[in-house]
């Protein structure tokens, strides 16, 4: 269990830290350098210096790179020193989370009946457990549904109380990833930063789904000086930036910022929207700001960031509705802010159980690495990129189709009929078992049944997509290619329903329009795809526009040597 105590600031600047961000980076590459592993390659400041607002990269080191799915962290901050500080610390908690699951510490894997048998009232309530997907079952039906696969339970602690529940804890990593977790100089500073986060994610969430206007913050009511300087080198720059109240009466605020300059978009930069939460409205648009910084590219680089919390918008008239709603100052915003980080992890816990929630934090820090980490949980919590209609039953039935073995996954599908029948998950999920069967005309048809189940854009583009993949699979591209088109037109954002696409359109001999489907992938939604790069240079030889081809095939090695199609494909136009 955690134990929480008094956590006093020592350095409030631009963020609220226990100690200065040059005394954080040299007590972690103390502790580095003292060890065998190599977790830090390097970091280093990646911003052009047009806003003079810093941005740095960790890399991962040799070591780090076997448990991490990501090769280099950014960080941000109003100063050099708090952004390497950020970068830093974004390791920290990273490798300290990936090596957690690794290692499993404290867990203990079993049913949930199992577990309810075992820590009795240390269990999580079932109440939470329909809460974390807003399920409407009965408690009897929902441990049916749980009892379908097995659990990893781990002690979590209630923040509030300072108690310690047993949580299924894949479970909450099946609905949020990564989100929540943390790094900080202790546990205070660490739990309080990830709490902070899954607030973001959560009104960010619930704001983008109403589409109804919230308060702009009047940039005439910033009187900080660090907060004002921050947003001066925006606007002295030309780059236009509104600051919206996101809070939704939570304890903590969060402002989020959107920002674009007109002389470079969209050719050199983009449309950035993003937000911050903290313990005060300054810090909060201070973490809004320098995230915008972190993810724009200085507005000049033609750099392309990938969405999370918040969707991008790639014209400026689908963010009208955005820039609506009331004006209204700066501190009218809530806050928790406190010279103790403690009493405003606590002050931000009880405003959580007012509203309805409760907040666990689980203790991740590696045992070699000694930083405090934790993985932090608010069951009820939204996160945008999670299913709009999740259930128990599309959870666990995601789990028994991609996870069980063939005939268990089929009874526990069958028990899913009967606890919600009709639903409109079941025969997708139906469909990737006879996928995995490599049973294709059924996984086929399957998904075309699935389809127009399907609540929403999202689900409905996913079924059609991979009723498209199905087709690719036995190599019938003009079949796959009318499913394929509709998973593009329900899902304009996907990357990888245009890249099937435009693979789907170069099999057929559709030269120009699978060129049509790379370059639209790298224009808007990732301009450093490598594969992609190279499949346009391809679709340029074929169409005998050679110096594009060249271009294309060029940039793809740039990046990724080892696509030895493009290397191919390139020497013969230059040997020709």
């Amino acid at each position: 269990m955690i134990t929480l105590k008094p956590c006093p600031k020592h350095y409030t600047t631009d963020q609220d830290k226990v100690m200065t961000p040059a005394e954080t980076v040299a007590r972690v590459r103390a502790r580095l350098e003292q060890l065998e592993t190599r977790i830090l390659a390097e970091t280093r400041r990646i911003d052009t210096g047009r806003l003079d607002i810093p941005v740095f990269l960790s890399v991962c080191g040799a070591d780090a790179r076997k448990f991490m799915p990501t090769r280099k962290q950014m960080g941000k901050g109003a100063s050099v020193e708090q952004a390497e500080a950020s970068a830093l610390m974004e390791l920290m908690e990273r490798y300290s989370y990936w090596t957690f699951w690794d290692s499993k510490p404290r867990m203990v894997r079993c049913t949930w009946s199992e577990a309810a048998a075992r820590f009795g009232d240390r269990l999580i309530p079932m109440e939470q457990m329909l809460q974390s997907v807003s399920e409407t079952i009965s408690p009897a039906d929902a441990a049916r549904v749980l009892d379908l696969t097995q659990w990893w339970f781990c002690p979590a602690t209630d923040v509030l109380y300072g108690a310690e529940r047993m949580i299924p804890l894949d479970w909450f990593r099946k609905l949020g990833e990564f989100n929540g977790s943390s790094a900080g100089n202790t546990d205070e500073e660490s739990i309080f930063q990830g709490a902070c986060e899954l607030v973001e994610r959560h009104v960010c969430c619930l704001i983008d789904r109403a589409g109804t206007p919230v308060p702009t913050i009047d940039p005439a009511s910033i009187s900080d000086s660090v907060l004002k300087r921050l947003h001066a080198k925006f606007t002295e720059n030309g780059i236009v930036v509104v600051l919206k109240d996101f809070s939704l009466g939570l304890p903590v605020p969060t402002v989020a910022a959107i920002a674009w300059d007109p002389a470079t978009f969209p050719h050199k930069s983009e449309i950035v929207y993003t937000a911050g939460t903290a313990s005060s409205p300054v810090k909060a648009a201070v973490r809004a700001l320098t995230e915008v910084a972190q993810l724009a590219g200085d507005f000049e680089s033609g750099a392309c960031y990938e969405a999370s919390g918040l969707p991008k918008y790639a014209r400026p008239e689908d963010m009208a509705w955005l820039l609506e709603g009331p004006t209204v100052p700066l501190d009218s915003l809530p806050g928790v802010e406190h010279a103790d980080i403690y009493e405003e992890l606590m002050a931000l816990a009880r405003g959580l159980e007012s509203a309805g929630y409760t907040l666990y934090s689980v203790q991740t820090t590696n045992p070699e690495l000694n930083v405090s980490a934790n993985y932090n949980i608010v069951p009820g919590f939204q996160f945008r990129e999670r299913d709009k209609n999740a259930s128990l039953g599309l959870f666990v039935g995601r789990i028994l189709s991609e996870e069980h073995d063939a005939a268990s996954a089929m009874q526990g599908l069958e028990v899913l009929e009967d606890i919600y029948p009709g639903a409109h998950f079941l025969p997708f999920f139906k469909g990737m078992l006879a996928l995995r069967a490599e049973a294709f005309d059924a996984a086929c048809a399957l998904f075309e049944e699935a389809e127009p189940l399907q609540p929403e854009a999202d689900a409905r583009g996913l079924a059609a997509f991979y009723s498209g993949y199905c087709h690719t699979l036995r190599e019938d591209w003009q079949a796959a290619l009318p499913a394929l088109d509709r998973a593009v037109a329900l899902c304009p954002e996907m990357k990888e329903y245009f890249n099937f696409r435009g693979v789907t359109r170069f099999k057929l001999g559709m030269y120009a329009e699978a060129a049509e489907d790379f370059r639209t992938l790298i224009k808007d939604l990732d301009k450093g795809s490598a594969i992609d790069l190279a499949n346009l240079g391809l679709c340029c030889k074929f169409l005998d526009r050679r110096d594009e081809a060249e271009e294309y095939l060029s940039a793809a090695l740039e990046i990724d040597p080892s696509i030895e199609f493009a290397r191919t494909h390139l020497e013969e136009l230059r040997g020709a």
